[in-house]
């Protein structure tokens, strides 16, 4: 994992070098003021030679008016560096996530996904700036410290040195408690992103229940998980802090015993001693810099834990034999076919049928009998456990997904729309469509008109989700984006059962017109669009129960049958019963 974080060194490397040049003369400076210190004190003021003493403390200032200056390259260039790499990373990410099978987002919560991709990399930011620059500055300051006091008095030298094997011996026994705790409160703060985009994206249905108080007792059980979370890895953190603080401590009071013996029985002169004193402070300033580290070290690598665990998740892949398809007529096959989504229960089995290119197949029945599962199964959003999927007498497995999906349209029950324009909203379905494309898709869907009534016309703005529009608008809009697109194969999966019957009827002309000359798969809600259709399946836990046009299905006086009397009691007319 360790060397997988630092590739992502590699296109900064030259910015990080200079990084780390800027942090090494910043270290070597700070070496200096001892040995300035040490000469003053033993040999410029017993000879009372003021212009030196005024000459080293002019060298001085100007060594740390070049460390000022340094100090504000790393600073600002070095954090550069860690942005840059956490821009990478999400970058990465995001590219991945994009590629992820349906299955992963089904499993996964949207909030806590979010936290992975920005507050942890947040984190990792900060350990890819800081983390090798507080290494290489200790390492310097800790062996050129140690140097120096060694040439001054090397018994009292290695009595400070005795500190360091300590510190690092506790440091690597409370590694594994830090990791564990530093995670789970990685695990957490998702948890509460999670929740709250839940609780946010379903206000409205919270204020509809008047549900406030139980939301908020809801949050607050996932926000005290967080704090207990965060409460054992401070109390980690603080063991070790405490402890090689008290380290710290306990060598002062050793070296100042220590050398005052020294200095009473002769072995160094009060300049040396002077001198040990600061250098002492030098070495122990990387030692304190070394315990911040190993803090952002865990909250760092445990944030790029969980990036790697979703870089590691397998993405939908082509078969190595896989070709783009061409010239697509739009006939479509199932071969005995059978889906789980889980081992616990099949949704489909052993399922066969077809469609004739420019036909229309409707699928109807009771809710859970696999309907949906079919049309997410053509596009392969979701692979299928055995049998075969055919377009054009090709397995769908042996077509490149990108290919497959650029000759499917697909108009859904729940209509997402992009808190963007309704320009931008349309002309996803064909991102470099020119304009006038997308005015005439808007024509054929009966949106136009409406559209031009707004006071920012295509360019307004619809909201999160499409908030703004009418659940008709959205739905035109989202047909306008197919026409756009003009598949070939065309899904409609309970396209028109979330409107009303006036508005059904408006969307219904837009929706024969954009079948006209496509093959076309429709779920039904209302019999409405399924009286037309070429061929109708009756699908059932059992499987396919009943298979056969509209007229010939009232002849078997079977399942459909019997819905459809169902409906013509209800409302006069057969047309407005709803299958769920």
């Amino acid at each position: 994992m360790i060397r997988r974080f630092l590739r992502y060194y590699k296109p900064h490397w030259r910015l990080f070098a200079a990084d780390m040049f800027c942090a090494l003369i910043i270290a070597l400076s700070d070496l200096f003021y001892p040995i300035i210190t040490r000469k003053i004190i033993n040999i410029y003021i017993p000879q009372k030679e003021i212009r030196l003493v005024v000459i080293f403390c002019s060298v001085l200032l100007l060594i740390y008016l070049l460390k000022m200056v340094l100090n504000y390259f790393v600073q600002y260039y070095g954090h550069l560096v860690g942005v840059r790499m956490q821009a990478d990373m999400r970058r990465d990410v995001f590219k991945h996530l994009q590629g992820l099978p349906l299955k992963y987002f089904d499993n996964n919560k949207t909030g806590s996904i979010m936290s992975r991709i920005t507050n942890d990399l947040m984190d990792v930011s900060e350990l890819a700036h800081h983390g090798p620059e507080d290494l290489f500055l200790s390492v310097i300051l800790l062996v050129g410290s140690f140097a120096i006091m060694a040439s001054i008095n090397l018994w009292l030298a290695l009595i400070v040195f005795m500190a360091l094997p300590l510190m690092i011996a506790f440091a690597a026994k409370m590694r594994t408690k830090m990791s564990a705790a530093f995670t789970q409160t990685r695990v957490e703060i998702s948890e509460i992103n999670a929740n709250l985009e839940n609780s946010i994206s379903g206000i409205r249905v919270s204020k509809a229940y008047t549900n406030t108080d139980y939301e908020i007792e809801h949050f607050n059980e996932s926000n005290s998980r967080f704090v207990l979370a965060r409460k054992n890895a401070y109390r980690a953190m603080a063991e070790f802090s405490s402890v090689t603080g008290f380290i710290s401590d306990f060598l002062n009071v050793v070296v100042l015993i220590s050398g005052a013996l020294f200095l009473i029985s002769g072995q160094i002169d009060f300049g040396d001693f002077a001198a040990f004193i600061l250098y002492v402070n030098v070495f122990l300033g990387p030692i304190k810099r070394l315990i911040n580290f190993v803090e952002q070290y865990q909250n760092g690598m445990s944030g790029f834990k969980r990036f790697c665990e979703i870089m590691e998740t397998e993405p939908e892949k082509d078969s190595e034999d896989a070709i783009d398809i061409v010239d697509v007529k739009g006939d479509i096959r199932f071969e005995k076919v059978s889906f789980s989504y889980d081992e616990s229960r099949k949704v489909l089995e052993d399922i066969s049928f077809e469609v004739k290119a420019g036909k229309t197949l409707a699928l109807v029945g009771p809710s859970g009998g696999g309907k949906t599962t079919i049309c997410n199964i053509i596009p392969r959003f979701y692979d299928i456990g055995s049998g075969g999927v055919y377009i054009n007498n090709t397995n769908i497995k042996k077509i490149k997904i990108k290919s497959l999906r650029e000759q499917i349209g697909i108009v859904a029950q729940d209509v997402f729309l992009f808190n963007d324009t309704i320009y931008a909203n349309i002309a996803y379905g064909a991102p470099d469509a020119a304009p006038e494309a997308v005015y005439e898709a808007a024509k054929l869907a009966n949106i136009h008109d409406y559209i031009q009534s707004l006071p920012d016309g295509y360019d307004t703005i619809v909201g999160e989700r499409g908030v703004k529009l009418s659940g008709g608008q959205k739905q035109r809009i989202s047909i306008a984006r197919v026409f756009l697109k003009d598949p070939p194969i065309l899904i409609l999966d309970e396209a028109t059962s979330a409107l009303d019957n006036a508005t059904e009827q408006m969307i219904q002309a837009s929706l024969e017109q954009l079948c006209r000359g496509r093959t076309t798969i429709v779920v039904a809600h209302r019999l409405t669009t399924v009286r037309g259709a070429d061929e109708i399946i009756v699908i059932t836990d059992e499987g396919i129960a009943e298979q056969g046009s509209h007229e010939e299905l009232l002849c078997k006086n079977g399942i459909y049958a019997e819905l459809y009397h169902s409906q013509f009691k209800r409302s006069g007319e057969g047309i407005s019963e709803q299958l769920s």
